[in-house]
Parts: structure tokens; C-alpha cells; sequence
């Protein structure tokens, strides 16, 4: 089994996509555009929201609960 990385920190930007760092310092991007069509991402469509992403417990969260897990992040991510 490969070793979870946590999320140490993350930038969200205006074209739905999140510049991600993972503890092995490794910086990866993110493109949020395809799960913004399904719950509980819908609300993140709202740019507001999305540019609130911040880190806790590993992972990237936004107001209202909503999450998303780091190894859907380092999976479904390109390493930049």
C-alpha cells in the first residue's frame, strides 16, 4: 500500500484549478472542473467559494463541509 501524502498547502485559482504542495514537498496541479457538476462540489461553481479552499487535516475543505480526499487530490493531479 503506497504512503498517504497530506496537503501542507494549497492555492486555489480563477480557471478551477488548485496548485497544490504535498509534504514530500512534491507541487502538483488540480483541475476542479470536472466535479463541479456533482455534490457536493455544485456549490464551489460560486468563485467565492472556490477561492476559500484552505487546508485542514491533510486535505483541501471549504466552507460548508465540504471536502475532498488527498489521495483523490495526488491521484487526479499533474505533477508541475
Amino acid at each position: 500500500m503506497e504512503k498517504l501524502l497530506d496537503v501542507i498547502n494549497v492555492k486555489p485559482r480563477k480557471d478551477n484549478t488548485l496548485l497544490l504542495v504535498f509534504e514530500n514537498k512534491e507541487k502538483r496541479l488540480f483541475d476542479m472542473t470536472p466535479y463541479l457538476d456533482k455534490k457536493p462540489f455544485i456549490k464551489l461553481k460560486v468563485s467565492e467559494l472556490f477561492m476559500k479552499a484552505t487546508i485542514a487535516y491533510g486535505t483541501v475543505v471549504w466552507p460548508g463541509n465540504i471536502d475532498i480526499a488527498p489521495e483523490t487530490l495526488w491521484n487526479h493531479s499533474k505533477s508541475i
